[in-house]
């Protein structure tokens, strides 16, 4: 029996699954990662730390699988994290993780440029993208920067270590790097105009659509990871872009929502609209003639974590209790709010200065209903994306709700009464996981098409109905969250410049 490898980079963790040729799974694996917050708005890890917890993940996986054969293999992991190598592979730095929002007054440079692929992205390069994060490395650490031979995803540099191929995912390339398909493909010309006229040589040379093979995993890895087979690495791409393919696949008016430390809202469209308030469209990103449309929370999940674990000292095996301890209180009573910007803004205002916030406390405030107002927080910046999404032109006629979200049912059905539709949660399994396998089944041929293998390896999903007795509540704190956003924005701007000086942190 041949077996298909499913490899997700996560935020905090590598996670392995080993799936049978029908989506069956035979084993699994994770293996954990620290990260460093040097600054406020900083977030570093060690790529090393990545392939060792790789390395770990997928023996493990492989010995409870039974040590299958290998058809092939995919890796997704969270976009614009960013590794500085040099010419032997090694890290020159910390990589910046996908959550750093140090670049961002180049981010603001990019908002002034004009240049025609800027259209794919709202007219500016966010924060968190790959092309920031190499103006602000040539800008802050010059010496670091020249002597980088590769600035590069997490996903490539993974690739590279399992095949020894520097070749890039077109998904992040055409949503990270302003790869422009449909014209000159890496744009020489922007990249000068920011500064870094040299970045097209520090990316990967070569760049694949998702699904379409790379090349064998070579001999040294097979090695230390254990693999037999002929073990094809097909080109993976972004974690929660690459959901769609394990929802059915993608299609108009169905948005995939992966709720876990951050949030991303991916759908495909069959024609593009420019809405400011979007990332995207991006051309040809997962499905050739088709407009990937991604909006997101930077901080979700994180904002959760925070409240129960930082803030209110339960740890992690009490939250449970908590958890029910807030769904019990009644929605609005406790009057309070948060604003979920912990770590500024993705979509729909794109602003990397805003800053959480709680609104309202007394000295009677109790610790479950902060808990409370921070999951009523989240589902308001939920809610406020996929509204930018509808006032842009892009529908939402299905929302498929997966990740840690489905462990937190606070959290899930909080989400399904602000936003007063029902949600479609995806039962079982990692979606990222399952894409992979979609991806590496038709990479390697045992899938006509991604589209196919994505029918095919669909996951079940089980519906989520909003309780329409708290819609007056939530329609009234929403509203407060909308205002309480537009009063603070110009305190958090502040609040992240230092005392004395220009630069935001």
């Amino acid at each position: 029996m041949t077996a298909l490898l499913a490899i997700d980079l996560g935020t905090e963790s590598a996670r392995v699954c080993v799936y049978a040729a029908d989506g069956a799974t035979l084993g699994r694996g994770e293996s954990g990662y620290p990260t460093v917050f040097p600054h406020p708005g900083w977030a570093e890890q060690d790529p090393e730390d990545w392939w060792r917890a790789v390395v770990s993940a997928v023996r493990a996986a492989l010995a409870e699988a039974g040590s299958p054969a290998v058809a092939g293999l995919a890796v997704a992991t969270t976009a614009s994290t960013v590794a500085v190598l040099d010419a032997a592979g090694r890290p020159l730095r910390p990589a910046l993780l996908w959550m750093d929002a140090r670049a961002s007054a180049e981010s603001e440079l990019t908002a002034a440029a004009d240049h025609p692929v800027l259209a794919y992205t709202g007219g500016a390069d966010a924060v968190e993208w790959l092309v920031p994060k190499a103006m602000w490395l040539a800008r802050n650490e010059p010496e670091t920067y020249r002597a980088a031979h590769r600035i590069t995803e997490a996903v490539d540099y993974l690739v590279w270590r399992l095949t020894g191929e520097w070749a890039g995912s077109r998904m992040n390339a055409v949503c990270k790097w302003n790869h422009d398909p449909l014209g000159a493909g890496l744009p020489d010309d922007l990249y000068a105009t920011f500064g870094i006229p040299d970045l097209r040589d520090k990316l990967p040379e070569r760049i694949v659509p998702v699904g379409d093979p790379v090349a064998p995993v070579g001999a040294a890895a097979r090695e230390e990871l254990g693999i037999h087979g002929e073990a094809v690495v097909c080109a993976g791409g972004i974690d929660a872009h690459l959901s769609l393919l394990a929802i059915g696949g993608a299609r108009t008016g169905l948005v995939s929502m992966v709720s876990g430390t951050s949030t991303a809202f991916i759908t495909e469209i069959g024609a593009p609209v420019f809405p400011p308030t979007i990332w995207g469209p991006y051309p040809d990103a997962l499905n050739a003639g088709r407009w990937l449309i991604e909006g997101g929370q930077v901080s979700s999940g994180s904002v959760l974590t925070w409240a129960g674990e930082a803030l209110l000292g339960r740890p992690r095996a009490e939250l449970p209790r908590l958890i029910a301890d807030a769904a019990a209180l009644p929605p609005g009573e406790h009057g309070l709010l948060v604003l979920d910007y912990f770590m500024g803004n993705r979509t729909p205002l794109r602003d990397p200065r805003l800053r959480g916030a709680v609104l309202g406390l007394t000295l009677a405030s109790r610790p479950v209903e902060i808990y409370r107002a921070a999951v009523e927080g989240v589902a308001y910046g939920t809610r406020q994306v996929l509204e930018s999404f509808v006032e842009g032109g892009v529908p939402v006629d299905e929302v498929y709700v997966s990740g840690g979200i489905r462990h937190n049912p606070l959290w899930l059905r909080t989400t399904a009464d602000v936003l007063g539709r029902p949600l479609r949660l995806v039962e079982g399994d990692n979606l990222t996981l399952r894409a992979c396998a979609v991806i590496a089944a038709a990479g390697t041929g045992q899938a006509g098409s991604l589209a196919e293998a994505a029918a095919g390896l669909a996951l079940p999903t089980r519906t989520v109905e909003p309780d329409g007795t708290h819609r007056e509540v939530y329609q009234r704190g929403y509203a407060d969250y909308r205002a309480a956003t537009a009063a603070t924005r110009g305190i958090a701007h502040r609040l992240t410049t230092p005392w004395g000086s220009e630069v935001p942190v």
